[in-house]
């Protein structure tokens, strides 16, 4: 039996696609789509999917770190909460179905279910406000926020013209002192479920719609500074030179080097090189690495090899090559229950064989996994490409996973809608 989406999973993938086409002109750059946190395109964008959520039957509201959120009660007063969501912020020139085709199909789903009446739990979809990290260089600041692990020491990061994350948040109408109020309470949860397109190849190398993710990346990330000596290019000889940017490229080559023999993930993504000049030798190159993997022993043995190379270059160079860690996330690994939930889902659509994935990009579930249960379902992205204007999901495959996201909210809330007990 091939998989098959129902009648009205199809005409609410028509609506999702439709409302993702939408939401691409909430832009900052017309032509090409880029929302980043606490932005008037945030402010936008959170109006336009509220009003959504109302007419599915949410009652809808803005927390205290800007995220938009969507609920539907349960059945009974003490019915806890399963969690739905993704985000809807993007990065520069990105594509219109990262995150946002989670939080449309959340919603759809909801409507659907709740149609014939309450749920026996609550559910709530989020919609989250900073995934990417675009504006700031945080990644997952709103995902944080609902998980109650947000740093004070936040509120100095700045954006590239030098706003602070805490004027920002002034700006965009928020107050700094209330942010602990966005967090949840994970006494009260069930869990959380994210559809998310993979930002991979595998689904579409395998020829399936959908997929059961198994883990999320364990992840590092450093920016690293190559200091050097600037000096006439024409006039230092080799032998004198203390060549910043050879010494960064030489890091960026041992990076891939070392990370594809180890079947790990690391990535030079940025490097900026001074001072810039034709005629002159680069006193200084800063460059980030982003590592990433299944586990964090991995990981950790990985970078400690990085930094072994790291050292032999800058002494055979003559030059500090010094990295500073700005971001760490452990591997986070989606509970049991919350899987077998999503595969049954997949599985009522035909597919008999689910695949399981592990996820080499991050996701909110990575903090939404330090308060509660964690579950994700990957739809297949052509060619996996990803973070550019040319990544797609088909409406069909929509279709499916609208198909399979309702069965396994439906099986969670049944099963976890009330009682003291998280899922296991």
């Amino acid at each position: 039996m091939s998989a098959v989406a129902t009648d009205r999973a199809q005409a609410d993938a028509a609506v999702v696609v439709a409302w993702c086409d939408e939401l691409a002109d909430i832009t900052a750059e017309p032509g090409r789509i880029t929302r980043v946190y606490l932005s008037p395109e945030h402010a936008r964008v959170n109006a336009v999917v509220g009003g959504w959520m109302r007419d599915a039957g949410l009652r809808t509201w803005q927390d205290a770190a800007g995220n938009l959120h969507g609920r539907v009660d349960g059945s009974t007063a003490d019915a806890r909460t399963l969690l739905l969501g993704s985000h809807l912020d993007t990065v520069v020139d990105a594509g219109r179905y990262d995150g946002i085709v989670g939080v449309l199909m959340a919603i759809r789903t909801v409507a659907r279910l709740t149609a014939a009446g309450p749920l026996p739990s609550a559910v709530e979809v989020i919609a989250f406000s900073d995934e990417e990290g675009t504006r700031f260089g945080k990644a997952l600041l709103g995902s944080s926020a609902v998980a109650g692990v947000w740093d004070d020491g936040w509120w100095d990061l700045e954006d590239g013209d030098g706003t602070t994350l805490r004027r920002a948040f002034t700006d965009f109408g928020l107050d700094p002192e209330s942010v602990g109020t966005a967090a949840a309470d994970p006494s009260t949860l069930i869990g959380y479920l994210e559809a998310h397109i993979e930002q991979g190849p595998y689904l579409d190398r395998a020829g399936q719609a959908l997929g059961v993710v198994t883990s999320i990346a364990s992840a590092r990330r450093f920016s690293v500074e190559a200091v050097g000596e600037a000096r006439h290019a024409g006039g230092t000889p080799y032998e004198r030179r203390h060549d910043a940017l050879l010494a960064a490229a030489e890091a960026a080559l041992a990076v891939e080097g070392i990370c594809r023999a180890s079947q790990h993930i690391g990535t030079v993504g940025t490097m900026t090189v001074e001072p810039g000049a034709v005629n002159v030798v680069p006193g200084l190159a800063r460059f980030s690495v982003d590592l990433r993997g299944e586990f964090d022993e991995g990981r950790d043995r990985v970078w400690d090899a990085i930094t072994a190379a790291f050292d032999e270059i800058a002494v055979r160079r003559g030059v500090a090559v010094e990295p500073t860690e700005v971001h760490r996330a452990p591997a986070v690994f989606c509970a049991p229950a919350l899987m077998d939930a999503l595969r049954t889902g997949i599985v009522s659509t035909g597919e008999a064989a689910p695949p399981a994935l592990f996820s080499r990009a991050g996701h909110d579930a990575m903090s939404l996994g330090l308060v509660t249960d964690v579950g994700m379902l990957f739809l297949r992205n052509p060619d996996g490409i990803s973070h550019h204007p040319d990544e797609f999901v088909a409406e069909a495959d929509i279709a499916l996973g609208l198909d399979a996201l309702a069965v396994a909210v439906r099986t969670l809330t049944e099963r976890h809608g009330t009682g003291p007990d998280g899922v296991s």
